[in-house]
């Protein structure tokens, strides 16, 4: 037999996203074997994200202000605007460290299957933001699924009209990669987007 206190924690760690019954058993005696605490920092950073975090105002990135610290940093270029789909999305691109342009997090994607439409997005303020803002592009960089060209096509549609030149991330074959194991619509993207050599 298993104490209450040990099969609620289970519970609860099943309920997360990537972790079966099995991993959440593992985790769970693995806080039973820590010292107290590291066990309790654990439940301090989550008691943390939930009372601290919360979407930057104008971009709808993570933050711990009004707005997030790429909105606030004065050296960003704010005439290129980002949209992705997530903030983690956001984060594998400033990983790359190439991009020093400002976002825009939609908190998802379209998706009339799963019942996201438009209006559960961060769409109408971004066309608001593209409206009244000064930007020369706005680069979408949703994920490259039936949904998120689907999101990027309808926000297009959106800004159409607008002095602005709407591009997309480059999309095609990856250094290193040998074509006979890409699949079709990674190579009619490399075919459609191919540059000049």
């Amino acid at each position: 037999m298993i104490t209450q206190s040990v099969t609620n924690l289970i519970d609860q760690l099943a309920k997360l996203p990537g972790i079966g019954r099995k991993s959440a058993e593992r985790l769970t005696y693995h806080l039973l074997r820590v010292s107290k605490s590291d066990a309790l920092a654990l439940s301090d950073a989550i008691r943390d994200v939930k009372e601290n975090v919360r979407y930057c105002k104008t971009c709808f990135n993570l933050a711990e202000a009004d707005e997030c610290e790429i909105c606030r940093d004065p050296k960003r270029d704010r005439r290129l605007l980002c949209v992705v789909e997530q903030p983690r999305d956001l984060i594998a691109l400033e990983s790359a460290g190439t991009y020093k342009g400002l976002y825009h997090v939609l908190l998802g994607r379209i998706a009339p299957l799963d019942g996201i439409g438009p209006e559960q997005l961060t769409i109408e303020p971004l066309v608001n933001r593209a409206r009244s803002g000064d930007f020369k592009e706005i680069i979408m960089a949703t994920n490259p699924t039936l949904e998120g060209d689907g999101t990027a096509l309808f926000i297009s549609h959106q800004l159409s009209g607008l002095p602005v030149e709407i591009t997309r991330l480059a999309r095609g074959i990856t250094t290193g990669s040998v074509l006979e194991f890409a699949n079709k619509e990674i190579l009619t993207d490399a075919l459609t987007g191919r540059q000049k050599f």
